[in-house]
């Protein structure tokens, strides 16, 4: 395979679906830039995958973007060497004129409602570090760079260290031991791909990645495989109606987490000198100080052997990884405060809160009070400054979305178990209240949370209610009930989703907080007539309790006083 060429900047490889018939197509980078306004979204193999790739492609504009204008000009603080490598000015570089220029370039780019060609121009420039082939293979490592930087015992020649392309295929993920039952493909078609597919999961697997592989490159100090960065954050990024859209309002050209530090131009994996030292910089494990180098991050180093039928056996080997404590630069992740450590770290979605909806986490991603500990996601910061600045219309809706891909919780493994996909959509002067609005009954994201919260409340009572019909079918009562419970907030979640969509900052808050109630009534309601008419003569019976008689009828009945208590809605 030594004279083949797959170039990613010319070579149809990332799904996409068009905006004008909702066809699937098949694009390169430079198509896809030129003509992102044309196309609605990503399209790839799982969400998960989408979200790995809609990284890389957010690496590449931050790249240019940060260096260039809409013109293809370099901003005026900034500098070339005679080895064409651009560098802040120090002479004429101004924090805030800085600013006001990547804010105009982000406004340009809006305005024109297409990427200008400065990005084409870009990866004609780098075209080499773009082909999955050649010397410096996209995404992955020679045969001479990964002998240097593994135990001998693990060089290429020996065939130790190989992960099938089952397990770098998320829809697959099976290791050498345990088979994948329920794969969409079986048997030695696992280990099928074409070429399009199989960068694609190179990608993704770099951020997905599990631990069942053992190993590492050589360093002065032992550490673990770690799994892939995104695999250990909760997701969450803004969607727009086109793929241009979705791209630029993730575009955070200005970085709130950068005015505690110095200011750093964005280096994508694919700008180091070499592999040899991005390694060397990725042992200090230090955080990356740009968003560029933190949505390439690797997690392994991969080299990949083409044998003569042109089948490829893939080597990895691990690499440290830095800290996801305090990693505030991640701007797509929910944070949770660790008061023991005080540190705020990735709110990582597990099995358990598998079926727990995005906006019953409303307060993880909205900053309802300032004496919330809460960190928002950067994004959720960075689209609040582009509404402050005017960039965004106030009407505007904001579509937050998340997508989570939740592995197994085995410590040994971390496999794949379940792909979470959600999403919320509020208008802007809902999600960010004007300033002179003090009052906080007056500040929606206030009188969401408080709503939530009821809304947590007549969960609550429901589960009870769940909790009695299993004490009367002498069943195992918490299981029994949490199905019910989970089944009862399935039906929650649409409703409450288009509640929130329909929220406006000229909108009575207490109209809008009952007709909220009312729906909640009715679906309670609703489901206690389900179970009603589902009854047994056992449940009718019902029995002995040390407070009484317990049926159906007295569970309904204390179910709904608790809920008229709680809801204090007026008799119409």
């Amino acid at each position: 395979m030594d004279n083949e060429s797959f170039n990613l900047t010319t070579e149809p490889w990332i799904k996409v679906i068009t905006l004008d018939d909702n066809q699937e197509r098949t694009v390169s980078l430079i198509d896809l830039f030129e003509n992102a306004h044309r196309y609605r979204q990503l399209a790839g193999d799982m969400r998960s995958q989408d979200l790995a790739i809609l990284r890389l492609l957010l690496a590449i504009l931050t790249t240019i973007y940060s260096r260039f204008d809409t013109e293809g000009k370099l901003y005026n603080w900034l500098a070339i060497n005679e080895k064409s490598e651009v560098n802040i000015d120090a002479d004429e570089f101004d924090e805030d004129d800085s600013e006001d220029d990547l804010f105009k370039t982000w406004q340009n780019l809006s305005q024109a409602g297409k990427f200008s060609s400065v990005v084409t121009q870009y990866l004609k420039t780098h075209a080499d570090e773009f082909d999955f082939f050649g010397p410096h293979p996209f995404y992955q490592v020679t045969t001479e760079d990964y002998d240097a930087l593994v135990p001998e015992v693990k060089r290429v020649a020996g065939g130790k260290g190989q992960v099938a392309i089952k397990q770098l295929n998320r829809q697959v993920s099976e290791s050498g031991h345990t088979p994948a039952i329920f794969a969409p493909r079986a048997g030695e078609t696992k280990n099928d791909l074409p070429l399009d597919e199989l960068v694609r999961w190179i990608i993704s697997y770099q951020n997905f990645t599990g631990v069942t592989d053992k190993s590492k490159v050589v360093t002065d100090e032992k550490f673990s495989n770690s799994a892939g960065w995104i695999y250990r954050i909760n997701p969450v990024f803004a969607k727009g109606k086109s793929l241009f859209e979705t791209l630029l309002l993730n575009l955070i050209l200005v970085n709130e987490w950068q005015d505690e530090v110095e200011y750093t131009l964005p280096k994508p994996v694919w700008e180091y000198k070499s592999v040899r030292d991005y390694v060397t910089h990725r042992k200090a494990q230090l955080l990356p100080d740009n968003l560029a180098e933190l949505y390439t991050t690797w997690s392994r180093i991969l080299h990949i052997e083409w044998d003569e039928s042109g089948i490829p056996h893939i080597f990895s080997a691990g690499i440290p990884i830095f800290d996801y404590e305090d990693a505030l630069i991640e701007p797509m992740t929910t944070w949770r405060f660790d008061k023991k450590e005080h540190a705020y770290r990735p709110a990582v979605k597990g099995l358990r809160s598998l079926g727990i909806a995005m906006w019953r986490n409303f307060g993880q991603y909205v900053k309802v009070r300032q004496s919330d500990d809460v960190h928002e996601p950067g994004i959720v910061v960075w689209l609040h400054k582009l509404k402050k600045k005017k960039l965004i219309s106030r009407k505007a809706p904001l579509i937050l979305n998340s997508v989570a891909l939740i592995s197994d919780g085995i410590a040994t493994s971390q496999s794949p178990a379940a792909e979470v996909v959600d999403d919320m959509q509020l208008q802007a002067d809902v999600l960010f209240p004007s300033d002179d609005q003090n009052e906080s009954l007056r500040r929606w994201p206030t009188r969401i949370e408080d709503t939530i919260a009821l809304t947590q409340i007549i969960g609550t009572d429901y589960f009870h209610f769940a909790s009695d019909i299993g004490r009367i079918r002498s069943l195992d009562v918490r299981p029994f009930a949490s199905g019910m419970s989970a089944k009862f907030y399935e039906q929650l979640n649409a409703p409450f989703k288009e509640w929130l969509e329909g929220l406006t900052d000229l909108d009575n808050r207490e109209e809008k907080i009952t007709l909220w109630k009312q729906t909640l009534q009715r679906i309670v309601v609703a489901s206690v007539n389900d179970v009603m008419q589902a009854s047994s003569p056992r449940d009718v019976k019902g029995i002995s309790t040390d407070h009484g008689p317990l049926n159906i009828f007295t569970a309904k009945n204390r179910l709904m006083g608790n809920v008229r208590k709680h809801l204090e809605l007026k008799k119409e």
